[in-house]
């Protein structure tokens, strides 16, 4: 690959990266580099090295970043035609993103179904996107999923931005450096036939500081202009007053008929000549235009060319040129670029076009276009007449922006209201929730709106206060926050769940779990109360605090359920870890697996960080100490809590029992809710090991506590389990461990049966004592529980009786990921279905296929089907 002038690095990585694509190991590259340095250059000579290759091109304009997914629409039309080849989900989802079908876009639906819809074609593909910097963030999204997931396709993807785009920042990069001088001479020379006077060539070379654009245009103007203008300014800024002195001369119906094109990013002709026309620019114009060739599409020599053009206009010829456009554009098949237009033509306030603004607002948001709802609900403020409706329409825009994860223009935008304002505060607090870095502290921006609301709107209030609850929870200053919470407004109606719990949430702080039981014991109980789909993680966490494991799984699977029912990739991630855990605690370490992974796969789809803690869980009750420590390790330090926990868990099935006692007290020295309830009989059993009976004797007195204000059968067998290692009494483990064998949480029920079964052993009951420790091994060893089971093998040892060699489950050699796929194709899903639910494609599907089979010593799709430890 060669022939663009001092470019031989980056086209060799270029070069390197179709060669690559074509041997089935595809990725993807980002070029950037100022405007003017090349880049455009670059793509076009990697679509004519690409032999053989299907090429799909799509820019990104700078007109077009508020309309979603119009760059995606753009790169797919090539390969359209194979959308009916597509899974059912992924078939709508690009119909919807496309406009071609009514609904609300999934934006990782409509990644995964552009990445299926791209591999289709039965030859190696070239995605090309230019201009990547003013991508649509719907297109940036997805085009960015697609990118992250060719490493096993005939895909190359190549995109050119002067910024890297958020979305695209993980990808790796080419940067474009200014030429040299040597190649600065030689691009003059060939691109400029006429003689160049040599002092004029060496301000040309000093000015353009090695941009070839700016070299270019630079020398074309030199003659026309002169090099007017000072060598300090930048390059790109160089080329840009180089492309407004070519405009010198030319007529003014001709500079609007430039301004009307430039104002108009579809580059359609008709419309062009429709809107000329009615500003009475005749066709005849377009013979003497410079900077834009006008044939079946409008283009400008250069996206700066658009921009000079642009900016190069009087006020009165471009609100003359977006007057135009919006009476020629099409109210029905085109309503919102129309609302844009007649907002660009509009000299002072105006409540009709603002109203149609936020109605263009509402279909951008349907469309999940959050960034273009806001930039349209931004205009619309601008342009409303009325105080009152102008704030909505700001609070609205700021609310849009932060979805859009714009943290900085959201805030901005809520300058404009009053500081008072109590839904600014609400947005306020969500802000600083979302880049929470310590230095400020969410929580207070909702307490102050939730005191501001309590005299007018009190019910706004309590549940304002219950989202301070649960933020103060993950964040940090619970205690304060329920101090406010203390002065809420009562309730204004009949209470609600919500009203139940944030009363019982005060309670809990000031009278103890017994108090607060009275009102949250229903509420927590009741996994389908609205309350939950709100406040998922408070009501998981308070399900855990009163030991009730249906209503711990209830929770959580009402949460995945909602998830999975809205679309929402904010609910279901949360949904699917609280069920892992809640799932490995019943026992299933399989289905548990599946959920991990499929959270995994949707944090990597979204490009947020996925939720660890179900994988701590699964590694402690896994209890591979090598295998659970390096993952300990690589987890940061706000989880350090989960990790102290699991620890505890994990050395207590090793039987070592002094590092088990240092985790469990310091997971529940943070009396964070839920989980350091949790790792009380993790504490009270290492300390009665350790011979530390009065710390036991503590530990297990907050634990009855708790348990008995649950009062469900998970917690008074935990209870039963404690208080019989504590004094020592028999009757206390067989209550422990009828009430645990009533339970769904089998991996208690197995410590029940172990820690009866010592202590029988050390009485001297060898054969009672065989019996319990029998049923805790076949239990461990069938559910994967490995320190548990080989800590029951060593007691039935002890008792003259060697366990049963158990075979290890057989997903035990699969990664989660792979566990993942074992199940769903064991259920009869094809490779493009599974494809389809992990966001990867099927080559990668029939990869790890390949894997497990090898894994298995298997060697077909059916016989994973006869594998019950899959199922």
């Amino acid at each position: 690959m060669d022939g663009v002038l001092g470019r031989r690095d980056e086209t060799s990585r270029l070069q390197a990266l179709l060669d690559e694509a074509g041997r089935s190991h595809g990725g993807a590259v980002v070029v950037h580099g100022e405007p003017g340095i090349g880049k455009s250059a670059l793509l076009d000579h990697v679509a004519g090295s690409a032999p053989g290759f299907l090429v799909v091109r799509a820019s990104g304009a700078e007109f077009e970043t508020e309309l979603p997914y119009s760059a995606l629409h753009q790169l797919c039309v090539p390969v359209l035609e194979h959308v009916e080849a597509l899974p059912p989900r992924h078939r709508d989802a690009l119909r919807v993103a496309f406009g071609l079908a009514a609904g609300t876009p999934d934006p990782f639906l409509a990644g995964a179904a552009t990445l299926g819809l791209l591999l289709e074609p039965d030859r190696p593909l070239l995605c090309l996107v230019d201009d990547a910097q003013w991508l649509d963030r719907a297109s940036a999204r997805a085009l960015a999923f697609v990118a992250r997931r060719v490493a096993a396709e005939r895909v190359a993807v190549v995109f050119a931005a002067r910024e890297c785009p958020p979305e695209l920042a993980a990808l790796p990069r080419v940067g474009i450096r200014p030429l040299g001088e040597r190649d600065g001479r030689a691009l003059l020379a060939r691109e400029i036939r006429a003689p160049l006077d040599e002092q004029v060539r060496d301000r040309v070379l000093a000015e353009a500081r090695g941009n070839p654009l700016a070299l270019v245009e630079l020398a074309r103007t030199a003659g026309i202009g002169g090099l007017a203008g000072g060598y300090d300014l930048p390059a790109p800024a160089a080329a840009e007053r180089s492309f407004r002195a070519r405009l010198t001369g030319v007529s003014p119906e001709v500079r609007l008929l430039l301004t009307v094109a430039a104002a108009e990013p579809v580059g359609d002709p008709g419309l062009l000549w429709r809107a000329a026309a009615l500003l009475g620019v005749e066709e005849a114009a377009a013979r003497d235009v410079p900077l834009v060739e006008i044939g079946t599409r409008v283009r400008f020599v250069h996206p700066l060319a658009r921009s000079a053009v642009y900016r190069a206009a009087t006020e009165s010829d471009l609100r003359r040129a977006h007057g135009a456009l919006a009476r020629v554009s099409d109210p029905l098949d085109d309503p919102d670029r129309v609302a844009w237009h007649r907002a660009l033509a509009s000299v002072g306030p105006d409540e009709d076009v603002a109203a149609a603004l936020v109605d263009s607002a509402s279909r951008a948001r349907a469309r999940g276009g959050m960034a273009a709802a806001a930039a349209f609900l931004e205009r619309a403020a601008a342009l409303t007449p009325e105080p009152g409706p102008r704030v909505d329409r700001l609070l609205a825009a700021a609310e849009a922006k932060l979805s859009a994860g714009d943290f900085d223009a959201a805030a901005g935008l809520l300058t404009s209201v009053r500081p008072d304002d109590p839904r600014a505060d609400l947005v306020r607090g969500r802000i600083s929730f979302a880049r929470f870095r310590g230095e400020d502290v969410p929580t207070a921006h909702l307490l102050r709106a939730a005191a501001t609301l309590a005299d007018k709107e009190p019910a706004e209030a309590r549940t304002t206060y219950l989202d301070a609850i649960e933020m103060g929870i993950i964040t940090g200053g619970l205690p304060t926050v329920i101090d406010a919470a203390r002065t809420a407004p009562p309730a204004p109606g009949p209470p609600r769940g919500s009203d139940v719990v944030l009363a019982g949430m005060v309670a809990l702080a000031d009278h103890g779990h017994h108090a607060a039981a009275e009102f949250l014991r229903p509420v927590v109980a009741d996994g389908d109360d609205p309350a939950w789909t709100r406040w998922p993680t408070l009501g998981f966490l308070l399900a855990i605090e009163f030991w009730d494991a249906e209503a711990t799984r209830a929770i959580a699977a009402r949460s995945t359920a909602s998830g999975r029912g809205s679309g929402s990739f904010h609910l279901l991630p949360i949904g699917l870890a609280m069920l892992a855990t809640a799932t490995a605690h019943l026992g299933d370490f399989g289905a548990a697996k599946e959920m991990v992974s499929e959270e995994e796969a949707i944090a990597e789809a979204t490009g947020a960080a996925p939720l660890v803690y179900p994988r701590l869980h699964l590694a402690a009750l896994h209890g591979r100490r090598a295998e659970a420590e390096e993952l300990f390790a690589r987890v940061g330090p706000h989880m350090s809590l989960s990790v102290q926990y699991a620890t505890a868990v994990l050395d207590n099935g090793l039987a070592d029992y002094p590092a088990a006692l240092d985790a469990a007290r310091r997971a529940v020295a943070t009396g964070d809710l839920g989980l350091a309830g949790l790792a009380l009989p993790e504490l009270v059993e290492a300390a009665v090991r350790c011979g530390r009976a009065d710390e036991a004797r503590a530990a297990l007195a907050t634990l009855a506590e708790r348990t008995g204000a649950g009062g469900q059968p998970w917690g008074l067998g935990i209870g039963a389990y404690a208080r019989a290692l504590v004094d020592d009494d028999e009757e206390d483990y067989r209550r422990a461990v009828a009430l645990l064998e009533a339970g769904p949480m089998r991996v208690w029920r197995g410590r029940a049966h172990l820690v009866y079964g010592e202590w029988l052993r050390r009485q001297g009951r060898r054969r009672d004592a065989r019996a319990e420790l029998r049923q805790a091994h076949e239990l461990f060893a069938g559910l994967g529980a490995e320190a548990f089971a080989a800590r029951a093998a060593g007691e039935l040892r002890a008792t003259g009786e060697r366990a049963r060699s158990r075979t290890a489950p057989t997903s035990d050699a699969l990664t989660v990921q792979e566990v993942h796929i074992a199940r769903l194709v064991a259920d009869g899903a094809t490779s493009k279905e599974v494809a389809a639910k992990l966001f990867v494609s099927p080559r990668t599907v029939d990869a790890h296929l390949r894997n497990i089979f090898r894994k298995l010593a298997i060697t077909s799709r059916r016989r994973l089907r006869d594998l019950p430890a899959i199922r």
